[in-house]
């Protein structure tokens, strides 16, 4: 979410399905038929191995309280406005007040960050060598501190959460205006598309088809709770297969591939009218 400084490479930024791409993202998308995500999703909450039994409660104690009771109404020790309301008049219609959402994994719920609770926890994260990769946000929790202030005294138009599975936060997002975002000029933003930034915290919680299960059930909740959004985009390192592999399981299809001011990117899409076939 930089501002970007020199235009995209190609002859086009239009919205196309048939690129010529090439390398592991060409050879990800050969294999990605063959990939029975839906099946691992579903054995997986058979067993139990979905759930948050080997999942640890965040620094600072349980998760139930800090992370259910105060989800939507500020307390009265809060510092600030809630994310989604007075800072956000509209802009991602207040995150803070969606409901939660069942997937096959457990039932998530978005929840705002707020800085003296989350820093830690959110640091930590970024801390870890396979995020860092490519969040670079590895250091003291002042650095991760500076990237969320910058949301959070922002005019609402990008909202950092965690993604609460189960009572216990194991994920951080961003949902963004991407219409109002720098990533509009390279690709063809619509009034008020909507984008999503994620990072899966625990090592347990990767590779099992968790994230793809959390990342459709978000944006068809960015679509629920947005009744103007035709579009949730995303924007992952085209060298991240991993991420890249979860959208397209999760329903996103893959629009073409840009150059940001810091990475070659793959924009994913998952479209309001075909949310119902991908």
């Amino acid at each position: 979410m930089q501002q970007p400084n020199r235009p995209p490479s190609g002859s086009s930024n239009d919205d196309t399905l048939d690129l010529q791409l090439a390398g592991e993202l060409a050879a990800l998308l050969a294999e990605h038929d063959k990939a029975d995500e839906i099946g691992r999703l579903a054995a997986h909450a058979a067993s139990g191995s979905g759930t948050t039994a080997g999942r640890a409660a965040p620094p600072g104690g349980s998760a139930v309280l800090p992370y259910g009771h105060d989800r939507q109404v500020a307390g009265p020790g809060a510092r600030g406005p809630v994310p989604g309301s007075a800072k956000d008049p509209g802009l991602l219609d207040s995150v803070h007040t969606w409901p939660p959402a069942g997937t096959p994994v457990g039932t998530v719920r978005l929840v705002p960050v707020r800085l003296e609770r989350d820093l830690r926890l959110i640091t930590a994260w970024m801390n870890d060598p396979a995020v860092a990769a490519f969040w670079e946000l590895a250091g003291p929790e002042d650095v991760t501190a500076e990237h969320l202030r910058k949301q959070l005294d922002g005019d609402g138009r990008s909202v950092p959460c965690l993604g609460v599975l189960d009572g216990v936060p194991m994920s951080y997002w961003e949902v963004y205006r991407a219409d109002l975002d720098p990533i509009a000029r390279y690709c063809q933003a619509r009034p008020h598309d909507t984008g999503l930034h994620l990072l899966i915290g625990g090592v347990p919680d990767r590779g099992r088809g968790i994230g793809t299960a959390l990342l459709r059930a978000v944006a068809d909740l960015v679509l629920d709770q947005r009744p103007r959004c035709g579009r949730v985009l995303a924007e992952p390192d085209v060298r991240n297969v991993a991420s890249v592999s979860a959208f397209l399981s999760a329903g996103f299809r893959l629009s073409a591939e840009v150059d940001l001011p810091d990475k070659r990117a793959a924009l994913m899409v998952r479209d309001r009218e075909l949310r119902e076939v991908l």
